[in-house]
């Protein structure tokens, strides 16, 4: 009930459509209780004696009828068009509300979480509130005026048979209940397995290359089978019951219409109830069970929308850990001094990454981080960008504590380029001027020429006009890495990161993307994350990460003068470089 009242609450702004739609349903069931009515007044015509103005009630009873139909036809569009308005703009308004929601949670969240997990939350479970909005609510409503108006006529005609009728209504509402029990939780296992199966879907197409170049497309093929049949197990286990409820309601409901016959017929025959009262009844009867057994279809629906609901919940109750601070403030563009004070931090308490890292980055620095696989160079970078927040010690920017700052703020600050590029299914033009909503054709030529990118840009079939596909997939790994750049460039910020930016590219591309890096050194504050040394040689600052702590610290000459970690990782890789030339 909760959930449901919830789910109400979003859908406010069709609550009008919604109020429509009741007042369709009122003049639908008022159209249905009046037919009946009318199919007695003519046996209660015909079965007395006729007379001269029998034929003209006739015509009238028949005119009222014939208007009914028509008048139902309005109303019917009316409840069943408008409702599924509202039911399908509260669908999408969900759908945004979900997306955004997940926009807010930061990457801590999304490290046990699969992209196709949150993508069937974003759209199957948020499908299922469509049966709620357009079927369950309303056909709810409908049944219960039904139910209340056909009980009055009934209780007019006839008080001792109209009692009768509620003898099965008691095995009705507790059978009907036991099977709410019992679906809900199938309903919810079948959302869940979806959702697994979406999840197996997305990772396979996205790992398309790799399927094939291993020859894994049997193995896959059946793994996505499995997530197939498990949804599909989920599921009808869920309409088992309901084929067992179905029936059961229907039987019981029978037996209703059986005692109502035979008793009626008892007191037709005891001359205690007339012919036309006895058609009127029988016609009533079928109107009064109905909803009943439509409780079966209702219960369903509205099973399987709170099982989405509750998994549509669970992601927008999941408070985001990266929040503005109530007071926190906002500034224009900084100078990009960065200063880290004895920062510590920690993915897991029990492994610390960064133990006490301080150091200072000055306006237009360029500062490189290096050291082995995992000691927390790229951590460095996400913390700068609040992806996380430190656990001790504090990040400034330009002197202000960057928890201090609104996240819009601090990120208007920072440009990222990082070795995995995401491009989107967009135009070269559209890639490059990404997060920078003013620029012109000018603008992104200029940012294409710095980051050594017009080159390959106007051999390309339609130039900046160009689609390049999903992630770039018509662009090699150096093209997409010089988009990258010009598209920070093009945004124009005081900090520029770049973590990784040439470690998938070939010598000559690396050239390139250097010359573009040394094009940019002293306009902005560069921090650099390279594996390949000779991309930070000439960066004015190194600092060697090791351990959690900045064991060394200083240019690449003086570094090299050391016996130190840094001279060690020169000499590996130089070497590594010489045996492959000369191999």
């Amino acid at each position: 009930m909760k959930n449901l009242i919830r789910l109400i609450r979003y859908a406010r702004p069709y609550w009008s459509l919604l109020i429509l739609t009741v007042v369709s349903t009122f003049a639908i069931t008022a159209l249905n209780l009046l037919v009946p009515w009318m199919v007695r007044d003519l046996v209660s015509l015909l079965t007395n004696t006729l007379d001269s103005g029998a034929m003209r009630h006739i015509v009238v009873i028949s005119g009222v009828l014939f208007i009914s139909y028509l008048v139902k036809i309005v109303f019917s569009f009316m409840r069943n068009y408008l409702s599924h308005k509202a039911a399908w703009n509260l669908v999408a308004d969900m759908r945004v509300t979900v997306y955004d929601h997940l926009q807010k949670l930061s990457l801590r969240y999304y490290h046990d979480k699969q992209t196709g997990q949150l993508m069937s939350r974003t759209t199957n479970d948020t499908a299922t509130f469509e049966a709620l909005i357009a079927h369950s609510v309303p056909d709810m409503i409908t049944n219960v005026l039904i139910l209340v108006g056909v009980t009055v006529m009934m209780f007019m005609m006839n008080a001792t048979l109209a009692a009768l009728t509620f003898i099965p209504v008691p095995f009705l509402l507790v059978g009907g209940w036991v099977f709410s029990k019992r679906i809900r939780p199938n309903f919810s296992e079948a959302q869940k397995t979806l959702a697994d199966l979406n999840s197996t879907l997305q990772d396979n197409l996205s790992g398309m290359k790799e399927i094939q170049v291993f020859n894994q497309q049997p193995s896959e093929k059946k793994r996505v089978a499995k997530s197939a049949a498990s949804y599909a197990t989920a599921i009808l286990h869920a309409l088992k019951l309901s084929a067992i409820f179905h029936p059961s309601v229907e039987a019981i409901s029978s037996m209703g219409t059986v005692i109502v016959v035979g008793f009626g017929g008892w007191l037709a025959l005891q001359e205690k109830i007339n012919v036309a009262d006895i058609v009127g009844f029988l016609l009533f009867l079928g109107q009064f069970y109905q909803p009943i057994s439509s409780l079966a279809r209702v219960t369903e629906d509205l099973q399987m929308s709170m099982a989405g609901a509750e998994r549509v919940f669970e992601v927008l109750d999941t408070e985001p850990d990266i929040l503005d601070k109530a007071d926190a403030v906002e500034v224009r563009r900084t100078s990009g001094e960065i200063t880290f004070d004895h920062v510590a931090f920690h993915y897991i308490p029990s492994a610390p990454v960064l133990k006490d890292i301080s150091f200072t980055a000055a306006p237009g620095e360029m500062i490189a981080l290096v050291g082995p696989t995992g000691v927390g160079k790229t951590t460095i970078i996400s913390l700068l960008a609040r992806f996380y927040d430190v656990n001790g010690g504090s990040i400034r920017l330009d002197g202000n504590d960057i928890r201090n700052l609104t996240l819009a703020t601090l990120r208007n600050q920072i440009s990222i380029v990082l070795q995995d590029i995401f491009l989107f299914n967009g135009s070269v033009a559209e890639n490059i001027a990404y997060g920078s909503k003013s620029a012109t054709r000018a603008d992104i030529e200029r940012a294409a020429r710095i980051a050594r990118a017009d080159d390959f840009i106007a051999a390309l079939p339609e130039g900046y006009d160009t689609h390049i596909g999903e992630r770039g997939v018509k662009l090699s790994g150096g093209q997409k890495q010089r988009l990258s750049i010009a598209r920070a460039v093009l945004r124009d910020t005081p900090i520029l990161i770049l973590d990784e930016a040439t470690a998938s590219v070939d010598v000559e591309t690396e050239a390139k993307i250097q010359q573009a890096i040394q094009e940019l050194a002293g306009s902005r504050t560069i921090l650099v994350i390279a594996h390949r040394l000779s991309t930070v040689k000439r960066a004015d600052r190194i600092l060697v990460i090791e351990d959690g702590l900045i064991s060394e610290s200083g240019t690449h000459d003086a570094l090299l003068a050391r016996d130190g970690l840094y001279r060690q990782l020169c000499e590996v890789q130089f070497k590594s470089l010489e045996e492959m030339t000369t191999a």
